[in-house]
């Protein structure tokens, strides 16, 4: 069992022993540790009538500033490991994006990428974080390609793990789509086992409580989560954002999982073609989310990448 896991664990067992908890509780407590080991802590903003939670690190530091940007379907917490490699290296910002995590959850507003895009600089302009390195996994991706598109003057770099936007080559979720199976989506109790079967090649260790209270999570987003992916499904296949992403001037580290489901890896040679300034790196044995599947060997790539970029 890895070092992490064990810790987490121990923690566990030594807060059933304390008293008789809840599911949520133990969730809460576990959660409450990963983001205390990566030296972060929630904090939220109001933007217009959107509550937007996010994570920061608890101390700042003389460092570059970090901005990372989940998926959908996921949320803020999906960034703590990779956040750990980088503790006391950079001011760390993980958002929950509308209709995501603890973030307000509207049905009736647009959720395509352009639209969170928006959202999104309103929340930073809010933080005043003003320059940054942005990430983003997947629909996040998207959003940080679009985002460096959009306001250039802002991304000092951006690093899209697997991202979303583009569908040249298509992969099995399409194909599962197109039946009516959304694995991205679970809807009654065992879904969330297949989406993280079908997301992810390494599984990172998740005890029992956790998971449940987790799947209850995803379950209870199942109405927003169609909304937004009615929003979204369909980018990939659009002109608009294959445009607007020869507009970007920051370098761009593609990093994708060869064994990834949801978008086929060879959709990157098509990011780094359009994108003026662009590399990529295929990863053997991972799937959707390198960044969690693999947080030390995703932050080994982002140090390279900034060696070699930023003088």
């Amino acid at each position: 069992m890895p070092r992490n896991a064990l810790n987490l664990a121990l923690l566990l067992i030594a807060t059933l022993l304390i008293s008789a908890c809840s599911k949520q509780s133990i969730y809460d407590s576990a959660i409450g540790w990963e983001r205390s080991s990566a030296g972060l802590e929630t904090a939220e903003v109001t933007v217009g009538e959107l509550d937007i939670t996010y994570l920061r690190s608890k101390e700042a530091v003389e460092g570059d500033t970090l901005v990372l940007i989940h998926g959908f379907g996921a949320n803020k917490d999906n960034w703590t490991r990779l956040a750990k490699e980088f503790k006391g290296e950079f001011n760390v910002y993980a958002i929950d994006l509308p209709g995501h995590g603890d973030s307000s959850k509207p049905l009736d507003i647009g959720y395509r990428f352009e639209d969170q895009v928006n959202y999104l600089n309103q929340v930073l302009a809010e933080l005043g974080v003003k320059q940054f390195h942005m990430m983003g996994n997947s629909m996040g991706g998207a959003i940080t390609a679009l985002y460096a598109a959009t306001h250039p003057d802002q991304i000092q770099t951006a690093v899209l793990f697997d991202p979303a936007g583009i569908f040249e080559y298509e992969s099995e979720l399409v194909d599962r789509v197109l039946d009516g199976d959304n694995p991205l989506i679970p809807k009654k109790k065992g879904d969330f086992d297949k989406l993280l079967d079908f997301a992810l090649e390494k599984r990172p260790f998740v005890p029992w409580p956790i998971f449940d209270v987790m799947e209850e999570k995803a379950i209870a987003n199942r109405e927003v989560n169609e909304v937004i992916f009615a929003a979204i499904r369909d980018t990939g296949f659009e002109p608009d954002f294959r445009d607007a992403i020869t507009r970007i001037e920051a370098p761009v580290l593609v990093v994708w999982g060869k064994l990834d489901r949801v978008i086929d890896y060879r959709n990157a040679d098509v990011f780094v073609d359009a994108i003026p300034n662009a590399r990529k790196v295929l990863l053997d044995d991972i799937g959707h989310a390198p960044m969690v599947e693999t947080p030390a060997e995703s932050a080994r790539l982002f140090r390279e990448f900034l060696a070699d970029n930023v003088k």
